[in-house]
């Protein structure tokens, strides 16, 4: 089974949900997960999906590809740049300390120790760090998560 990638817009983080899906296929690119030449979805396709503007996903598309991470083809789609533009060290800091920042106040809000916390996550690393069985050349496989 080809690996998945989880697609997910949280309406209730503030952050607009160009952004957060821009983020999302930086950090899938920077992480190898998204290799060169790796197609996204259409942009109806992602649109449907997510609950959102079909402009919303055209904006993310031009962004990136204005960024160097996708390359446009007329007629045929958007895929991972051949020399994709990866994410700077600060962008990389920022963006774990959003993500442990938002884990860390849900963790609060259910009354969940730190140590558990800390725990999980080191549990999740372990999973995500096991060597994948997928062969390297199967295509990527698109989900969405409901963010809510």
């Amino acid at each position: 089974m080809p690996s998945a990638l989880h697609l997910q817009l949280d309406p209730r983080s503030g952050v607009p949900a160009y952004r957060q899906l821009m983020d999302q296929v930086k950090y899938y690119v920077a992480g190898g997960t998204l290799r060169p030449g790796d197609q996204l979805p259409s942009i109806r396709e992602l649109a449907s999906a997510l609950t959102v503007n079909p402009t919303t996903v055209v904006r993310v598309y031009n962004e990136l590809s204005r960024e160097g991470v996708l390359e446009l083809r007329h007629g045929k789609g958007a895929y991972v740049a051949s020399n994709p533009a990866g994410l700077a060290p600060a962008e990389q800091e920022q963006a774990i300390r959003r993500s442990a920042r938002q884990l860390a106040l849900e963790a609060s809000q259910l009354g969940v120790s730190g140590s558990r916390v800390v725990q999980v996550v080191r549990e999740e690393l372990a999973a995500i760090e096991k060597p994948e069985a997928n062969p390297q050349d199967e295509p990527i496989k698109f989900s969405v998560v409901s963010g809510g």
